[in-house]
């Protein structure tokens, strides 16, 4: 059993830089049958590869079926702190959607809802955090996202507004609002092994991401100084403002971008 910087610096180094595959071993991976695969590590997920890599325990992540669990280094609990870049995403008004229609209608919804940040979100290489209530949440992590993290998050979150209607004349079929933001967090395994563990990022940048989504309008995304500098994309003169955010001393300066306005260059 590792010792426990040991096992830190290994989380360290998986979160950051991803799994060292050697050579011969991803070209080995990569001959076996067939698509989907791993991203890192080419592990096939379908076909008879696909079952080779189950008795190797290398099934798709349920947080994200682009990766496998190995290539997760989800076997023991534990974490590192690490920048990355976090997006959160909430719904505007859900209590009085929820009391316009059924319960059922609005189930559906919402559904409909998780399926489109789902997609978005595990395409852009994000680690899907959470799907419930009226939240999506997507952790960028350098080891699996790469070292543009907040370039795709930003992407990520234009593309969620668009998919949510919010570039259509007639408006979008659900108001959303996101929160993106760069800086370092707790990111692993946290609870009890046996029966709680789960994967999730913890620390001030996190309630921070959390609080930028809660500040935005519908059809915003509230780029936070840290990640819209990291991000290095040029958006032309975009609104700046200072928000005043609960539980923090000092303001925090945002960007505010909106995908009928603006575009990546």
């Amino acid at each position: 059993m590792p010792t426990e910087r040991t096992l830190e610096e290994e989380w360290y180094e998986m979160l950051t830089e991803g799994e060292p595959v050697p050579h011969h071993w991803y070209h080995f991976l990569g001959l076996l049958p067939s698509d989907p695969r791993c991203k890192l590590c080419a592990a096939p997920f379908k076909s008879w590869g696909g079952f080779l890599m189950h008795l190797l325990g290398r099934d798709q992540s349920r947080y994200n079926p682009r990766f496998c669990q190995k290539c997760e280094v989800f076997e023991h609990p534990g974490g590192a702190e690490v920048p990355l870049t976090m997006l959160f995403a909430d719904v505007r008004g859900s209590t009085q959607l929820a009391e316009q229609m059924s319960a059922r209608e609005f189930s559906q919804l919402m559904n409909r809802f998780y399926t489109v940040a789902s997609h978005i979100l595990i395409q852009s290489d994000a680690m899907v955090d959470r799907l419930m209530g009226d939240e999506a949440i997507g952790l960028y992590i350098p080891g699996f996202t790469g070292p543009e993290h907040p370039h795709k998050a930003i992407e990520a979150a234009q593309d969620l507004l668009r998919r949510t209607g919010h570039s259509d004349s007639k408006g979008p079929w659900l108001p959303v609002g996101i929160g993106v933001h760069t800086g370092t967090a707790f990111v692993g395994v946290v609870g009890d092994e046996s029966t709680t563990a789960d994967f999730t990022a913890l620390g001030d940048n996190v309630n921070i991401t959390a609080r930028l989504a809660s500040e935005a309008g519908t059809g915003e995304i509230l780029i936070s100084e840290s990640a819209y500098t990291a991000a290095n994309i040029q958006f032309g003169n975009l609104e700046h403002r200072q928000l005043d955010l609960k539980g923090k001393s000092e303001p925090i300066g945002v960007y505010v971008l909106r995908v009928a306005q603006n575009e990546v260059s």
